[in-house]
């Protein structure tokens, strides 16, 4: 299972963190990442980390948001700058080995003045 945290109201150009716990897997061996859906659209791809740390980010979110993971501690972060209403989303973390996904249950995100 995964469990995110975080999320909430910012305001534009503001930071906001997430954060997600995984248990009942071994995130050693998943690449975890976050993809963030609106309503009406496509669930997206934010950005992914795999166990070794190579890092993958969707070109909306390079240059403002950091992606990092804690193999120890089981939890995989996003960090997100430079917000704007655009970013206002359902943002979900996932992890993934081979053709297994488990999803997170999403936590909202809103860019609001």
């Amino acid at each position: 299972q995964l469990q995110a945290f975080g999320g909430g109201l910012v305001q534009p150009g503001g930071s906001l963190s997430l954060s997600c716990a995984a248990s009942g897997i071994t995130p050693s061996f998943y690449v975890l990442g976050w993809y963030r859906q609106g309503p009406g659209k496509q669930r997206e791809l934010v950005a992914t980390i795999t166990y070794g740390g190579r890092r993958n980010y969707a070109d909306s979110a390079k240059g403002r948001f950091s992606i990092s993971r804690d193999n120890a501690n089981k939890t995989v972060a996003l960090q997100m700058g430079s917000l704007e209403p655009e970013d206002t989303d359902v943002y979900y973390c996932y992890a993934r080995r081979g053709n297994v996904v488990f999803w997170g249950q999403g936590t909202q995100v809103t860019v609001s003045s």
